[in-house]
Formats: structure tokens, sequence, C-alpha cells
């Protein structure tokens, strides 16, 4: 049971990096009504992978593998939960924007969106994605059982 959970996990933490590396390859296009098609489902692809990878995530600390009490007393693997909420936090601004685009995108219109708003839409996805490069050292930094405090 461990290997499959641990077998989800990873599945879906892959499917939300590419999502996420979707969404920074499209949002560098012209913003043409099938780009904002593709970058609300890269989005929605996203979220539920990160649903995924939290649901998940929680079944194996707390059911599975070494125990809450292993986890919670290990400092990379804060940092990477931390990490995941901030990059959480952080896609609700692209989320929202990707979804007041359903309008334009369902009466096969482009999105008029002004240079700033895709100039913030792209930093934050380019911080996303730093983020979650860290988040995977620190998952590799935990599997090793660096970091465990007394």
């Amino acid at each position: 049971m461990s290997s499959l959970f641990a077998f989800l996990h990873h599945a879906a933490a892959f499917a939300l990096v590419s999502s996420l590396v979707l969404e920074s390859v499209l949002i560098r296009e012209a913003l043409s009504v099938s780009i904002a098609r593709r970058l609300q489902a890269a989005d929605l692809a996203f979220g539920i992978s990160a649903g995924l990878v939290l649901a998940v995530g929680l079944v194996r600390v707390f059911f599975l593998e070494k125990g809450a009490s292993y986890y919670f007393h290990n400092v990379p693997f804060l940092v990477k939960l931390s990490l995941f909420i901030v990059i959480g936090i952080l896609s609700i601004y692209p989320t929202r924007e990707f979804l007041s685009w359903r309008t334009s995108t369902r009466a096969g219109r482009a999105p008029v969106v002004d240079e700033g708003r895709l100039r913030a839409l792209r930093m934050i996805i380019h911080f996303e994605l730093a983020a979650g490069g860290v988040l995977i050292f620190c998952a590799a930094l935990m599997a090793r059982g660096v970091g465990s405090l007394p």
C-alpha cells in the first residue's frame, strides 16, 4: 500500500510541475482564444494535481511511511510543506485571472489583458516554478533523513 501511495504522490507531483511548466510556456505567447483556453486547462490540471498531492501526501504522513511525528520534526519536510502552501497561495492570482477569461473564451474571443497584468502572471508562475525546485530539493533531503530534529 505504501508503494502505491508513493507512486500516486509522485505522479501527481509530476503532473503539477508539468502543468505549471505548460502555463509558463503558454503565458509567453500572444494571448489568443486558443492560448487562453490552454492556460485555463493547464491551470485546472494544476489545481487538481495540487489537491491530489496534498491529499495523498497527508495520507502518507499520517497513516503510512514513518508517521507524523517523524515528518513534523524534520526541517526539510517543514520547509517543503511551507513552500507548498506558499505556491498554493500564489496560485490564487493566476487562477482568478484565468477564470475571469471564461466569458471571453466561451464567446470565442481572446481575453483583453493589459501588459502589466501579464507581466505579474509571468512573474508569479516563474516564482512558483522556482519554489517548486526548492521544494523538490527539500523532498530529496527529507527522504535521506537530513534535518531531523531531536
